[in-house]
């Protein structure tokens, strides 16, 4: 229990360690203002709550009181929302300190947070790398020791991925686990709100207090907050299986062996291993990257300007404005999937794409649950193709940058759990394992992460 007489020590010493981070251009809110209502929030928040004094930092197109909610855009520079998420609520309710908005791509479009319009953030290891993303702010404040916690946000992989890059744990629950309610849209039927933690203790905790029931979005399952499971002593009577298509010829040699490592430690703590076939995991790229701009046109059309967004001088008729307000407030990324996603839809194209890209997602998921189905408990996967790379090295070309997305887009297609855990490091480099777990059991899915954490040398080279 935290005495409520240490809340505004933490709040300071947490306003310190942000400070102490600003290098890494993770944090998005001026310090000065982090530190202002973190002195009030300790005046606040409940000592005795599941989290109490807990800082989190929050991702950026997760609505807040306290702070603004830009998405890394220009577009809604200055915005600040006049409702809370139903996480940020249940969070203050725990007695958690919300420590601020985080850096990310613009409107969580990217595997890198190059594409914040606020600039790049730097990997906590090397400032010439990237940390992932799109929530490579919340990952790289966590990774740097600034918080315990974060949240970011999932519409491909993108809080395991940037949380393997930074060598934390990160957690994408199952599709309808965690309200929806004060996330800005992306890809309404893929979005899910994720947390990252330096220990698989401290992500499940903060996941079991956002989880739960929400009258507020409707795509929320009618569940109980998540119950978090006892670490176990060992994985006996667990089967894991190895899918056979996330470890081709080219995987990273140093992420092989890594896994390779971590699979071993999986058998030797009782675990069985079973090599399984996901068929269709190959054109999982393609029918996320036609379905996320099909969604994500249709979710922006609300910025014009007149809704939301800026007007820009020049602009004579309706027509203009638009054009004026999309066109300057947007970044490239996002122009990029606004006008893929607006073909996709169009009329003639929309058979060919569209359609064709949800069967082939109904495919992906049976791939699932064919696996699961046959008695297997959970799935282990690498769960990025390469170790971080440096920054710039695939700006130019968005088909490799979206390609580092391959092992994550698959869970949320078919809606499942998923996370990733530091299983060792290549040349300084951290490296993620990651366990995939049928629809609404995450509690296996921790156990596993709970009993693979204690034995897995994560800063030791593979």
């Amino acid at each position: 229990m935290t005495a409520a007489a240490d809340l505004p020590r933490i709040a300071a010493d947490t306003a310190d360690r942000l400070a102490q981070a600003g290098s890494l251009k993770a944090l998005l809110t001026p310090l000065a203002d982090v530190r202002a209502s973190l002195a009030i929030q300790a005046t606040r928040v409940s000592p005795t709550g599941a989290l109490a004094g807990l800082p989190v930092v929050v991702k950026d197109n997760i609505c807040t009181l306290e702070y603004t909610t830009s998405c890394g855009s220009r577009i809604l520079e200055g915005y600040r929302a006049p409702f809370e998420a139903t996480a940020i609520a249940r969070l203050k309710d725990a007695g958690a300190l919300i420590a601020g908005k985080t850096n990310c791509d613009e409107f969580a479009m990217g595997s890198s947070t190059e594409h914040s319009a606020y600039g790049r953030t730097h990997h906590p290891l090397d400032p010439e790398r990237v940390p992932g993303g799109s929530s490579g702010g919340s990952a790289a404040l966590v990774a740097a020791g600034a918080v315990p916690a974060a949240l970011g946000s999932e519409t491909g992989g993108s809080v395991r991925q940037p949380a393997a890059f930074c060598g934390i744990v990160g957690i994408k629950p199952t599709y309808g686990r965690v309200s929806r309610y004060g996330l800005v849209a992306f890809g309404s039927s893929l979005d899910q709100i994720g947390v990252c933690g330096r220990t698989v203790a401290d992500a499940a905790r903060v996941l079991r207090v956002i989880s739960g029931r929400d009258p507020l979005d409707a795509t929320c399952e009618d569940r109980d907050a998540l119950a978090l499971p006892a670490e176990p002593e060992n994985l006996q009577g667990f089967v894991v299986g190895v899918p056979k298509e996330y470890f081709p010829p080219d995987l990273d040699p140093g992420v092989r062996r890594a896994c390779d490592r971590a699979l071993v430690l999986l058998k030797q703590l009782g675990a069985s291993l079973r090599e399984v076939s996901l068929p269709h995991t190959a054109y999982a790229i393609p029918t996320y990257y036609i379905i996320a701009p099909a969604e994500a046109a249709s979710n922006l059309a609300r910025y014009d300007g007149v809704r939301y967004g800026p007007r820009f001088d020049g602009a004579v008729d309706v027509r203009a404005l638009y054009r004026s307000t999309r066109g300057q407030g947007f970044g490239p990324e996002v122009r990029r999937r606004i006008l893929v996603g607006t073909y996709v839809l169009s009329s003639g194209y929309y058979d060919a794409y569209y359609r064709r890209a949800q069967r082939m997602r109904a495919l992906i998921a049976q791939d699932f649950r064919n696996v699961f189905d046959r008695g297997v408990d959970l799935l282990f996967t690498p769960s990025t193709p390469t170790l971080p790379f440096k920054a710039g090295e695939k700006l130019g070309d968005p088909v490799a940058m979206y390609l580092a997305d391959i092992f994550t887009v698959t869970a949320n297609l078919a809606g499942l759990p998923a996370l990733t855990l530091p299983i060792g490091r290549v040349d300084g480099l951290p490296v993620g394992g990651q366990l995939i777990a049928p629809a609404f059991l995450e509690d296996e899915m921790l156990e596993a992460a709970f009993a693979l954490e204690r034995v897995v040398p994560a800063t030791g080279d593979a």
